[in-house]
């Protein structure tokens, strides 16, 4: 059970029209500071802030006349929550979705705004796959996972056939291509497309300190679960362990995983917005962290697409990154 390119190019078809297909930018700033050229996919531009939307409307335009009754279940701390909420509007389709209750405000007033039902629980003493599974049997309706799912790879993938699509019509290729991992489905999608299209191009994902599950599983050749005491920055990426079906697309296709820290993530943001005017929250920013922190090796003479793949962060915590600058 896999993703093929045949998959991603037809997600692309069924989200046409309904997705932004976001732009290649570029800043001479960051060129000059890196040393390298680095193509930008700004997915904060994407319908709800993040790439999470493609996946989601890609799985539920698939529900059938009675799916689509029932309605679907998902459980996310924001940005799944949120493409969901607003793939079931626009589709018709009842939508609840369990949430952390500890997750940024933005994002949960957001996810009611699309107009999903919101079931809020406690992420140290309750058990969200337990609670979406229990409410999915009452109603009978459908899980949408929020990675390890293949139409929610096949969605995000079409992040990485527009990449390489928009780089070729600028007349150029990739060396490598740097991009978030949390579940892996972002990545695992991205680098399917990818690696079909332009084989020579480097993937390299980005974790946050102690949320490296996919380093760790990758290093030990099986899926490892971590169990950490602490939270990270970048609440988008705290997955315990890369999924069973993104996982082997990850080993197949993952040339090397960086992980970047707090700190690093927050000056990142703080160099997205005064530099390229990007607001990107924090999960979005840890490939644009690993670059300024030089811990992207080159790869070949060092052109670089860049996945930041959202933009929803808690204005509050936001001004305060800003202000620790």
């Amino acid at each position: 059970m896999t993703v093929t390119l045949a998959d991603i190019q037809a997600a692309a078809a069924r989200i046409h029209g309904h997705a932004v297909e976001t732009p290649l930018i570029e800043s001479p700033a960051l060129n000059d500071r890196l040393g390298r050229r680095v193509l930008i996919k700004p997915e904060t531009l994407q319908r709800v802030g993040a790439f999470k939307f493609r996946g989601a409307y890609n799985r539920l335009a698939q529900l059938d006349a009675a799916q689509r009754k029932a309605g679907v279940v998902a459980f996310s701390s924001g940005n799944h929550a949120q493409g969901v909420a607003l793939a079931a509007r626009l589709l018709g389709v009842p939508a609840l979705i369990v949430m952390p209750a500890d997750a940024p405000s933005v994002k949960v007033e957001a996810t009611r705004g699309y107009g999903a039902e919101v079931r809020l629980y406690d992420r140290l003493t309750e058990d969200r796959v337990a609670i979406a599974a229990e409410i999915a049997t009452q109603r009978g309706a459908l899980v949408v996972p929020a990675f390890d799912d293949l139409d929610i790879i096949a969605g995000q993938g079409t992040i990485g056939l527009e990449l390489v699509n928009q780089a070729k019509a600028l007349g150029v290729g990739f060396d490598v291509v740097v991009s978030p991992v949390g579940g892996g489905g972002l990545m695992a999608g991205v680098s399917t497309a990818v690696k079909a299209l332009s084989p020579s191009t480097a993937l390299v994902g980005v974790e946050p300190k102690g949320f490296d599950d996919t380093l760790r599983s990758l290093q030990a050749g099986a899926r490892q679960t971590l169990r950490p005491t602490t939270r990270s920055l970048c609440d988008a990426l705290e997955s315990p362990a890369p999924g069973e079906l993104t996982f082997p697309i990850l080993q197949q296709n993952v040339a090397d995983i960086a992980v970047v820290s707090d700190a690093e993530v927050a000056a990142a943001m703080r160099y997205a917005f005064s530099s390229l005017k990007l607001v990107v929250e924090p999960g979005g920013a840890v490939g644009l962290a690993a670059l300024l922190s030089g811990k992207i090796k080159a790869w070949g003479d060092g052109i670089t697409g860049l996945v930041l793949s959202g933009g929803n962060v808690d204005p509050a915590l936001f001004a305060d990154i800003l202000a620790d600058g």
